[in-house]
Parts: C-alpha cells; structure tokens; sequence
C-alpha cells in the first residue's frame, strides 16, 4: 500500500515538531525500514513507534508498502520536496535580505570615521 498524497503543510510541521519522528524520519533517509528496525534505536515500545509512523504517514511524510507480511516504510520524496519548497521561498527572502545588509555594512566600512560632532555643512 502506497500513498502518493501531497503534503498537508500543517500536519507535516506537526509531525515535525517531535523529536522521535524527526528521528524516523533521519533513518529513513539511509532507505526503508520495518517497524522493528525504527523501533530499535528508541525505548520505547513498538507500538509507541507505530503511533509515531502513522502520525508521518497522515501528514503524508511516510509511505508503507507491502511486501509479504512485512510492511516497510519510506520517505515521501514529494512530501520532503514540498516541504523544501515552501521553505526555500523563505530562505530566497532571507538570502536577498542578508545581501542588502551586508551591502550596508560593506558601505559603511568604506566610508572614512568622522569625529563625533563633525557637520559637513560647517566646512563650507
């Protein structure tokens, strides 16, 4: 069973905000992994970690497919990349934000220290 959906931006950050599942989430990027192989690194139950998995895979984050009786799960690549996206628009902002500043700040090194008090006006 695989699912294809598009990310729920809301309940993808959700599910995000837990370090257990940004933790999932980290070995899942190695390749997929059954429930056992996720549960292992964590102390915590099984089912504690299946909670965990379907909270990913709601927020569209996760797929499971299955193969036999196992039920391996993966990484959503176009969950990931929306989720990239949305936050690439933010860091352009920031980017061409930092480069107005730090073309100020180069500016105003440039430029020679005047003495407190100093007016240009008054050297006329």
């Amino acid at each position: 069973m695989t699912d294809n959906r598009a990310p729920d931006l809301d309940a993808a950050f959700a599910a995000l905000a837990d370090p257990t599942r940004r933790a999932i989430l980290a070995r899942l990027v190695q390749g997929e992994a059954t429930v056992q192989d996720l549960a292992r690194p964590f102390a915590i139950s099984q089912p504690a970690v299946s909670r965990h998995l379907k909270v990913l895979e709601d927020a569209g984050l996760i797929e499971t497919r299955v193969a036999g009786t196992a039920r391996p799960r993966r990484l959503n690549p176009e969950a990931v990349a929306a989720l990239w996206d949305w936050l690439g628009q933010y860091r352009a902002l920031w980017e061409a934000r930092y480069a107005r500043l730090d073309a100020v700040l180069a500016e105003m090194q440039d430029q020679p220290e005047r003495e407190p008090g100093h007016d240009d006006q008054t050297d006329t």
